[in-house]
């Protein structure tokens, strides 16, 4: 079992509220702070079954090593999310659920990643794949952005990103990579089966070689002067479709 950590903030600590509460060892709050935010949060807690300790803002500080702790701080127990992709997969397989899987092709900026997990998550993707040499890790800054999705969302870094989406495609998941200069809109395209989504980096976009392991290349809809979106949102745009079909 892995080590307790602390987290803080009403996104993180909320999130593990909503989808781990018994893995919350300790619950500290600031009781000077009573406003309506934090008495929805006290609420939740409590109907949790959770004991609440009280702890001023110096020592919730302390406890957290950062004053952006808005009068919320948690020890958990560390959750072991699948340990490889191919974990993942075997466990989606036996519990018969179709993948929807984000891969980003040269995403360096932290903030960029936090917002693509967040969304990742939002939209019920099962995991983001990155390669090892052209990423961001899982920094204070991008579990900062993500709001708690870095606690929930899988993040594999993976050292050939063209042999794993092979790997993907043989497992039957389709390989869609987005282009601005792709012919087929994302619009026409199925998302209901097994699929991987691949956006690159904004300018580069996907690497050559990224770009030919794809099996279909779709481009997002432009009607502005605009010839791009950031990436996070455009992950958005593209897995909320997916999502949209889906249900």
């Amino acid at each position: 079992m892995s080590a307790p950590k602390v987290l803080f903030g009403f996104h993180a600590v909320g999130v593990r509220l909503k989808t781990a509460p018994t893995s919350i060892l300790e619950l500290y709050v600031d009781p000077s702070r009573r406003d309506a935010r934090m008495r929805q949060f006290v609420e939740r807690a409590k109907e949790a079954g959770l004991r609440l300790l009280d702890a001023d803002g110096m020592r919730l500080a302390k406890l957290c090593g950062s004053h952006g702790h808005q009068g919320v701080v948690a020890r958990v127990q560390a959750i072991d999310l699948a340990r490889s992709l191919d974990d993942l997969l075997d466990q989606l397989e036996a519990a018969g659920q179709v993948p929807l899987l984000l891969v980003l092709d040269g995403v360096t900026d932290p903030h960029n990643l936090g917002a693509c997990l967040r969304v990742a998550d939002g939209a019920g993707a099962h995991a983001v794949i990155a390669p090892k040499d052209h990423a961001v890790g899982l920094n204070a800054t991008v579990a900062k952005v993500a709001s708690g999705a870095a606690e929930t969302m899988p993040y594999f870094m993976v050292t050939n990103l063209a042999r794993t989406l092979g790997e993907l495609k043989e497992r039957n998941i389709w390989v869609i990579g987005t282009s601005g200069d792709a012919p087929k809109s994302l619009y026409q395209m199925d998302f209901k089966g097994p699929t991987a989504l691949v956006l690159g980096a904004e300018g580069d976009g996907m690497r050559q070689l990224t770009r030919k392991t794809c099996d279909e290349l779709v481009s997002i809809p432009m009607a502005g002067a605009v010839e791009s979106l950031n990436v996070s949102v455009a992950s958005g745009v593209c897995l909320y479709e997916a999502l949209r079909q889906r249900s």
